[in-house]
Formats: structure tokens, sequence, C-alpha cells
């Protein structure tokens, strides 16, 4: 029963929702996704100056990337490829595209309905912005039971179950040792609290996704008069033209979106709420910088695991088998035994910045709820024990109820989002309108946006001078600014 409900949910409902409001997002913003995008590459750069006692828009990126960059990019593509073939792939990039949209507006929202939590940091999200944007309390308080138990609970223990079982296909590692370690070295990053997580994400999210992408580009230059060939395929298999794939077309579209949308979680509410806790100056900065990470999750991160797949010649149409065993005999098929050990072990650093991420949004929803310091310390446990049990358990049941309340979850979100939409176009516009004068880094007066219920201390009203210097372009006399 939780099969099939799951299928008509994430299967079609969620895939409608999506692809339509993300495409929608896309043609009102004029694809504000593709205007800004070499703009992301400064922002970007920009990101890495943080101010002191903050998180800066760079540890937020490198948190949300612990999320977005995980299993679903070496698992999850193995299965888009195995269900819906090469053209899966294709589909997977057109979710990404319009999902770059969705992923714009719900960081900025998070970031306008931002608070300050009374430590120098912040905390938002859908959840608050549902809250203070819509004034729809029971339906923030839905939003945030869902993610506790969707992210903070059970893919917490699903994530426990594929890295330990992974480990032990590799090294032949106890999976009941491997949890109590693994529960260990998370307490211990728990203990310091966000910026500690931040810290840890900091150092091991650019590690492990170098050291993946630059395998999978080995992979790929070994074989690279193999390479146009094997884009013709994918682009083919999308739209059912290629022969050896064509009873695929259905599954590749369902596959493509629906593993595509997994990975990246773009519009499923769950990267705002790590967007919100950045010091920015405009809320649209931290959206540009959430919408490259879209961008490096599935343009780049995805696409390497699938052309690894793809080129290494062990993938055969109507292969059976799981993503992981895919994706790590693809890579043995070309470099050695050894490829099979590279994949756990990355695996292993994904799932451990993953579960780092979902421990944040569980603890971020959980606060929304109750600041009761007992129920913090109390979810702290449940988190570890559930990584301990999780890497004993067959978790497919509580995998198919995940994917459930996940698809509910994305639901609230983008029917908030399409509620507050023309706040986020007041904001982008706002943004924009900067940028064409010639500001280098926009800088957001609240008393612009006084009808919106904000929190002052997060976006005060008129900024300081010296806030206002910053940004102003160089060379231009003050009379003229």
């Amino acid at each position: 029963m939780l099969e099939v409900i799951n299928d008509f949910l994430s299967g079609k409902v969620l895939i409608v929702l999506i692809v339509g409001l993300g495409s929608y997002f896309t043609i009102r913003s004029r694809f504000v996704q593709l205007r800004h995008f070499f703009h992301m590459f400064a922002v970007f750069r920009d990101s890495l100056k943080g101010s002191a006692g903050q998180l800066s828009s760079f540890q937020a990126l490198m948190l949300s990337l612990a999320g977005r960059v995980g299993a679903g990019n070496i698992a999850g593509v193995g299965i888009a490829v195995t269900l819906g073939g090469p053209g899966a792939v294709f589909w997977m990039w057109v979710t990404a595209l319009v999902g770059m949209s969705s992923s714009f507006f719900e960081c900025t929202l998070a970031q306008v309905y931002k608070r300050a939590d009374g430590d120098g940091l912040y905390r938002g999200g859908p959840a608050y912005y549902i809250q203070h944007g819509l004034k729809l309390k029971g339906m923030a308080v839905v939003f945030s039971i869902l993610l506790l138990v969707t992210y903070g609970f059970a893919f917490i223990g699903l994530q426990s179950y594929t890295v330990t079982h992974s480990l032990q296909n590799a090294f032949a590692f106890d999976p009941q040792h491997t949890g109590i370690v693994l529960a260990v070295l998370l307490a211990i990053t728990f203990i310091g609290g966000i910026k500690r997580i931040a810290s840890v994400s900091d150092l091991l999210v650019p590690i492990k996704t170098l050291a993946y992408i630059g395998v999978t580009l080995y992979v790929i230059g070994t074989q690279i008069e193999h390479v146009p060939a094997m884009l013709e395929t994918i682009f083919k298999s999308a739209f059912g033209l290629d022969p050896a794939f064509g009873g695929l077309l259905g599954s590749a579209i369902v596959m493509g979106v629906k593993r595509g949308v997994f990975a990246n979680e773009a519009g499923l509410g769950s990267a705002p709420n790590v967007a919100a806790v950045a010091a920015v100056k405009h809320p649209g900065a931290q959206g540009v910088v959430q919408a490259f990470s879209v961008f490096l999750d599935t343009f780049l991160i995805c696409t390497c695991t699938a052309l690894l797949i793809l080129l290494s010649g062990f993938y055969t149409p109507g292969f059976e088998g799981d993503g992981i065993v895919l994706t790590q005999n693809s890579l043995a098929a070309v470099v050695g035994d050894w490829g099979r050990m590279f994949v756990s072990v990355a695996l292993s650093l994904f799932v451990f910045t993953c579960i780092l991420y979902n421990y944040y949004l569980g603890e971020n929803s959980l606060q929304f709820l109750t600041r009761n310091r007992v129920a913090l310390m109390t979810f702290r446990g449940l988190v570890l024990a559930l990584v301990v049990w999780g890497s004993m358990q067959d978790l497919s049941t509580v995998f198919a109820f995940a994917d459930i309340t996940m698809t509910c979850l994305a639901f609230v979100n983008l029917v908030a989002l399409a509620m507050l939409f023309k706040v986020g176009m007041r904001v982008m516009r706002d943004y924009d309108a900067q940028r064409r004068a010639g500001v280098d880094q926009p800088v957001f007066d609240s008393s612009k946006f006084s009808d919106l219920d904000l929190d002052l201390k997060a976006w005060p009203a008129n900024p300081s001078a010296d806030t206002q210097a910053d940004t102003q372009p160089q060379g231009i006399p003050a009379a003229q600014r």
C-alpha cells in the first residue's frame, strides 16, 4: 500500500508540481537562473568572505551541498539509468534547470523572513515564511512536523543503513560496529551546534566533491572519444528516438525527474532552512548562491556519475541491480577493483555530511516548534540511536514512508511559494535594479518593504553608510550616487 501511494504521489503529483511551478517561476522571472548564471560565479567568490561570529554565505552553501550532494548523486543516478535508460539523464538536466529558479525564490524568501536567534545567528526556512509571510501558523506547524519526521528521523536511519552496508560489501566491516563509530563522530559534531556542523561541512564537502569529480573525470577522459556518441544517445533516448531504449520513454521522464528532484532538492523546502542562516547583504544574493548549488549538484556531479556509468562498458540495457552496485562496478570496470572501495569511501563522506545536514533540518524544525532544551537533547539522543539502529535494519518500508512524507513536504512548500511569489518577485526586482545601477553587492533596505513582517534585527531599515559604501560602484562621484 505504501508503494502504491508513493508511486502516485512522488511519481505523478510531485513531478507535475516541481516541473510545472518551476517552469512558471522561470518564465515569470524572465529566466532568472540564466540571466544571473555568470553572476553566480562572482557571488560565489564574494561568499567566501564572512563576518565574525556569523555564518558566511559560503558556509551556508557548503552546508546545503552537504545535503544536496549525497547518496542521490551515486545511487540515485544509478537507479535512474537502470530504470529509465540514458534518456533519464536529460530529464534530470531539465528538472535542474527549472529547479534553479524554484531554489532561487525559496532561498530568497527564507532570507527575507529569517529571524535573529539572539546569539548572532539566524534561523529561517519555509515554516518561517509561511508563518510571517502568509500568517498561517497551522500550515507552518504541519511543515515543521513533516520536515522533522522526514529528514530528522527517517532519512537519517536510511543513510546509516546505506553507508554501513556499502562498507560491509567493500571492506567486510561489521555494520553494527560501523554504526556505533558513525554515531560517536556525529555526537562530537552535534555538541558544537550549527557552527561546528558548518565547519565540518566546509572541510568535507569540497574534499569529497573534488575527489569524486576528479576520479569520474579521469574515467571520462579515458573514454573521451566516445563522449559525443554517448551524449547523442542521451538526447535520442530522452525522446524515444534510440531503438535500444525506445520502450523506456515514459520511464526516462519519470525516473529522470524523480531522481533529479531528490538529488538537488530544489523546491522541496529543505535547502531554505540552511540558506536562511547566512549573513548576507541582500536576500537575492543567497538565492543566486543556492541556484548555483543546484547547478553544481546536477549538471556537474550527477552528469559525472551518469557518464561514468554509460562509458564504462559495464552497463547494458536491462541491467538489474541497485544504483550503488552499478556505480561501483562501472568504476571498477575502468580502474580496477579499487574503484569499488573508492565509491564506498566517497559514499561514506557523502552520507556523513548528509546526516549532519538532515540533523540540522530536524533541529531547525524542532526549534520552530519549541525552544525547550530538554527536547533538543532528546532529539540528539534519538538521532544517534537511529544511526545505530539503521545500520542493522532493512529499511525499505521506512524508505517508502519517508518518500511519502517528503512529497507532502514539497507540496506544502510549493503551495507557499506560489502564494508568496509576488513577494519574491519584488525582492528579485530590487536586486536586479541595484545591479543595473552598477552596485556590485546590492543591499537590502527593509524600509522599502515595510508592509512585510520582517525582523528588523536581521534586516535593519536604512542600512548604515559603511554598509552602503562597501557596495557602491567605484569611480562614481558621491553626488551622482
